[in-house]
């Protein structure tokens, strides 16, 4: 009984060696963000040779914030994540979803390592992990989004790392999107295989007018002002336009604090939207498809 009893541990062992096993080299992107040697994955701690180590959170995701680089992480409070969520869960931007999970699908194949760069609360990465079978990784500076982001349990690894020196090894990424963020073409290139393709986002020029009528007297277009991307030229320009109608103060809140007018809107704009409780306005996104160039 006794020799029965060991042949099966024996085997459970294997199995769990070999998933671990796995696991290990589908994370073998990562970095150590101190030393730059690969990291691997024991019993829920990140190493790398030389003895860095990381925990992983109990919601699943790692912070590779190296410590002369944590007094960085500000990012998006507690409360302002979870508006973004809430917000994004109820599908008001499904239609650039939709588009960026179409051109993943048209630039990468299956099994492709793709990264959501500065991926927030990661509702675009689950949603492009509903209908792509890809390596997803995604991460952002910000440990309250990521938290988040981790929570949603979709099949994608999630880290809290500094857009200016992201811990994934040169040119590991097949394909990666970059929504509403700060552009870093450098380090965006480095990681980017010489084949690679980046999407990226810029607000279209009626994007989200309805609200600005609210908050300005004089409200104004957006001048779809692309980043300086050095090192990459432009494969595709594609806009995505619709409208959407909120009728929740907390939705309208919430859209709010996504934007930069949450930080300068004058009091009468404030006040007009402390009473408003039914908002219509356009979406309207310019996505980009940008390839590196030889």
């Amino acid at each position: 009984m006794d020799g029965v009893h060991g042949g099966i541990t024996d085997k459970l062992k294997n199995v769990v060696n070999l998933a671990d096993e796995k696991r290990v080299n589908k994370m073998s992107i990562l970095i150590c963000p101190v030393c730059g040697e690969a990291l691997s994955c024991e019993n829920r701690i990140w190493r790398c040779v030389n003895r860095h180590c990381y925990d992983v959170a109990r919601e699943g995701y790692v912070n590779l914030l190296s410590s002369s680089r944590k007094g960085d992480a500000v990012g998006d409070n507690k409360d302002m994540a979870r508006s973004r969520r809430d917000f994004l869960n109820k599908g008001y931007y499904e239609p650039l979803a939709e588009a960026v999970a179409d051109c993943l699908s048209a630039y990468s194949a299956q099994g492709d390592t793709v990264l959501d760069i500065c991926c927030g609360e990661g509702w675009y990465t689950a949603y492009a992990c509903e209908r792509l079978s890809r390596s997803f990784y995604g991460f952002d500076l910000s440990k309250n989004m990521v938290r988040l982001a981790a929570k949603r349990k979709c099949p994608a690894e999630f880290f809290v790392a500094n857009i200016a020196s992201i811990p994934i090894r040169d040119k590991a990424v097949k394909t990666a999107f970059h929504l509403f963020a700060p552009f870093h073409a450098r380090e965006f290139g480095r990681v980017l295989a010489d084949d690679g393709v980046l999407l990226t986002a810029i607000p279209g020029r009626d994007h989200l007018f309805g609200l600005k009528e609210l908050l300005y007297d004089e409200p104004y277009l957006n001048d779809e002002k692309e980043p300086d991307a050095e090192g990459f030229r432009v494969a595709e320009r594609i806009r995505v336009r619709d409208e959407i109608t909120l009728t929740d103060r907390g939705d309208i809140s919430a859209l709010f604090q996504m934007t930069p007018y949450y930080y300068h809107t004058p009091t009468a704009g404030m006040n007009r939207l402390s009473e408003c409780d039914r908002l219509t306005t356009p979406i309207d996104f310019v996505l980009l498809v940008l390839k590196k160039e030889s």
